[in-house]
């Protein structure tokens, strides 16, 4: 049998229509024709069959990109979704630039916090210190040396009370004080590492004198000298406490220094075998006042203690410290008791009295344990007790002794000069 060659002049004949390679071939065609279309379409689109031309073009875009990128890097202190921010250091730093606007917002009330650009652009904190426990969302905005902006968003939530503690503490910034005034803390939360937190507060005085610390149980912490402060000292505190952990998940929140100036020296000696006071100046006795101090059955507290407190006129109930009669109502309730100054936290004042006869004055110990002075109502006349007052600082010292009472605890008030040096020395924690 004679084979047929198919050529370009020679054709192959046609096939019947209901021809199964007929249909293969047709097959083939339309799947040819798609695949020519699908590159052709890659094509249009900027890359090829291997994508290898779709990559190279967003590289392309991306180092354009970072090519037109400022240069301004933005560094928000208070990571964004973070909790238990400082409420003291939060700030915004920039480095290859300069800031051009940052806002701090509290998330719950909308109110704006107000901030302030330092000098030279290149950092931001706010006026005031913000509070604990609350959201806040903070926008900056940056610029480089060609003009490009750059931008930084955070949200966060700054320390809550449960999981921060903080230490009020005495005396205040810029005061003067008496010599007998110690730095005094107590903090609102019990203190177990009190290692670390006392190590990060330093009190130190322009007098040179060594300033150490003691603690009365696990919230008060004292600082003093040997002896009292020199005259005229200045004295500095420094607190480091901003995440400072003084328990198991408690962080401090405050960061502040505080100065104050140690005035001249004023001590006061009562003696109760004569119930006289002996007011001495800087080694000068200023002037001597007749007192009446505690009676036989209620008498004062020996001891070194430092005025606390100065009120020109207060109430004294005697129910608040202990002093009540069959019916349980106070054994005195005086509404207006004139030039009373603080002793102790048990209620002992050294003060003004215009109820007792003038003759008392010098003669008989007749309160509860306080230290009185002759006095008038209204605290306005020229009397013993508004001249003491007159002439007293918060920090002075008054001296009681031969009482026929205990001496005063050294925490019973701001006393701790009861408590001999080595043994204040021992009870600190650095």
């Amino acid at each position: 049998m004679e084979q047929l060659v198919t050529t370009p002049d020679n054709a192959a004949p046609a096939q019947p229509r209901n021809s199964r390679p007929a249909r293969s071939v047709r097959r083939g065609l339309a799947a040819a024709a798609l695949l020519a279309a699908g590159a052709l379409a890659l094509t249009a689109c900027g890359g090829d069959a291997t994508g290898a031309g779709n990559k190279d073009g967003q590289a392309g875009a991306d180092a354009a990109a970072a090519k037109d990128a400022s240069d301004a890097k933005i560094k928000v202190s208070a990571k964004d979704g973070s909790n238990g921010a400082s409420i003291n250091g939060t700030n915004v730093k920039v480095s290859g630039g300069k800031l051009t606007e940052v806002t701090l917002t509290r998330t719950d009330t909308g109110e704006k916090i107000a901030g302030s650009i330092s000098g030279d652009g290149t950092g931001w904190k706010p006026d005031v210190q913000l509070e604990r426990g609350t959201k806040y969302q903070l926008a900056a905005k940056a610029k480089d040396s060609k003009g490009r902006a750059a931008t930084e968003n955070s949200t966060f939530t700054t320390v809550s009370p449960a999981n921060s503690f903080i230490g009020t503490f005495t005396p205040d910034d810029g005061k003067t004080v008496g010599v007998g005034m110690p730095v005094s803390f107590n903090f609102d939360k019990a203190i177990t590492d009190q290692k670390a937190v006392q190590s990060h507060i330093t009190v130190t005085s322009s007098s040179g004198q060594e300033v150490v610390g003691h603690w009365f149980g696990n919230q008060r912490l004292d600082f003093r000298p040997q002896d009292y402060w020199k005259a005229g000292s200045k004295v500095t505190m420094k607190i480091d406490l901003d995440g400072v952990e003084g328990a198991d998940g408690v962080t401090g929140v405050q960061d502040k220094t505080v100065t104050f100036t140690v005035g001249r020296s004023q001590v006061s000696t009562v003696d109760m075998n004569t119930q006289q006071m002996t007011v001495e100046r800087d080694g000068k006795v200023l002037k001597k006042i007749p007192i009446s101090g505690g009676s036989p059955e209620n008498p004062t507290y020996n001891g070194q203690m430092v005025i606390s407190e100065k009120f020109k006129e207060t109430r004294m109930d005697g129910s608040t410290v202990g002093f009540t009669n069959k019916d349980g109502k106070g054994e005195y309730d005086i509404k207006d008791v004139p030039h009373a100054m603080r002793l102790s936290s048990s209620g002992t004042f050294i003060h003004g009295n215009y109820w007792g006869s003038p003759s008392i004055f010098g003669n008989a110990g007749t309160s509860h344990g306080c230290v009185g002075l002759r006095d008038a109502k209204g605290a306005n006349s020229d009397t013993p007790g508004k001249w003491f007052f007159d002439n007293s600082l918060i920090g002075d010292v008054v001296v009681v002794k031969n009482s026929k009472d205990e001496t005063i605890k050294p925490d019973n008030g701001l006393n701790g000069w009861n408590m001999p040096w080595d043994e204040w020395k021992a009870g600190s924690a650095a």
